[in-house]
C-alpha cells in the first residue's frame, strides 16, 4: 500500500511539473509565437499538397539595377 502511494505522489509532482513547463511561454512578438505554433501543428497532408501546388504558380520577381531602384524607374 505504501509503495503505490509513493508512486502516485511521484506521477502527481511529474504531471505537475509537466503542466506548469508547458503554461509558462511568454513571447516577445507575434512573429514568435506564430513560429512556436508552426513547429508544434502539424500540416495536413492535403492542405501541404495544395500550398505546394501554389507556391509553384508565383513568379518571382524580375531583377531590377540597383540604380532602377533607386531611380523609381
Amino acid at each position: 500500500m505504501k509503495q503505490q502511494t509513493k508512486l502516485s505522489q511521484k506521477q502527481e509532482h511529474i504531471t505537475e511539473q509537466q503542466t506548469q513547463s508547458q503554461a509558462a511561454k511568454e513571447f516577445s512578438n507575434a512573429d514568435e509565437l506564430l513560429r512556436f505554433d508552426a513547429a508544434q501543428t502539424a500540416v495536413p497532408p492535403e492542405i501541404a499538397e495544395r500550398l505546394k501546388k501554389s507556391a509553384e504558380k508565383i513568379q518571382p520577381p524580375e531583377a531590377r539595377s540597383w540604380w532602377k531602384n533607386l531611380l523609381g524607374h
